[in-house]
């Protein structure tokens, strides 16, 4: 995202480093300056400058994130697939909260001592973090399906007023989003539907 990969090039240039990454796929919050030199596979390890760091995509934010694993200490470069302090935006299409929580599930089994994230200082309770993560967006979850319960037959935007009732209406611009990412997912799972760009609940 625009956030944090423009300073590859500039990095690059600087040091004479190599780019590595994944391209970023089209959209309007994409990086599309973003031009890899060589694409990671998940899994590959990279050394240089005496450390190695193993590759997890983690798709959920963005569909192209990658964490990084430094194995020799456990820590753990997250990028903005965890930050401190708050929670991601998952922004459809891109983002897929089913992906998101399926890549945390997959960092909770690895063996992270600390988490090294692009905003905030440094976690050093990693499990904890995660699980916390997870925990908010299935309560978060919940409470979708709750509202899809008692207010069938509204738009994506007007179920955003009764979800984030708690959150301050400034933001909602941003909730709507997650809230998408959300209800995608309930899709999915076979929990609701779309008819008409508006949504019902299954259950």
């Amino acid at each position: 995202h625009s956030d944090h990969s423009p300073a590859a090039m500039v990095l690059a240039e600087r040091c004479g480093a190599t780019v590595l990454g994944r391209s970023a796929p089209e959209g309007w919050h994409q990086d599309a300056t973003f031009k890899p030199e060589r694409e990671l596979a998940d899994g590959e390890c990279i050394a240089a400058g005496g450390v190695e760091l193993r590759v997890v995509h983690t798709p959920g934010h963005a569909s192209n994130h990658l964490c990084y694993l430094r194995e020799s200490d456990g820590l753990l470069f997250t990028g903005d697939h965890i930050i401190n302090g708050s929670t991601v935006v998952i922004d459809p299409p891109d983002g897929s909260m089913a992906a998101y929580l399926d890549s945390l599930a997959q960092l909770r089994s690895e063996a992270v001592h600390a988490i090294a994230p692009g905003h905030g200082e440094i976690i050093d309770k990693p499990q904890k973090a995660i699980d916390w993560i997870v925990q908010h967006r299935l309560e978060r979850e919940d409470k979708v399906a709750a509202a899809l319960q008692a207010n069938p037959d509204l738009t994506t935007a007007e179920l955003t007023a009764v979800v984030y009732a708690d959150v301050d209406k400034g933001l909602h611009r941003v909730a709507v989003r997650s809230l998408l990412a959300h209800l995608l997912k309930l899709q999915e799972d076979g929990r609701a539907e779309c008819r008409d760009e508006r949504w019902h609940l299954l259950e």
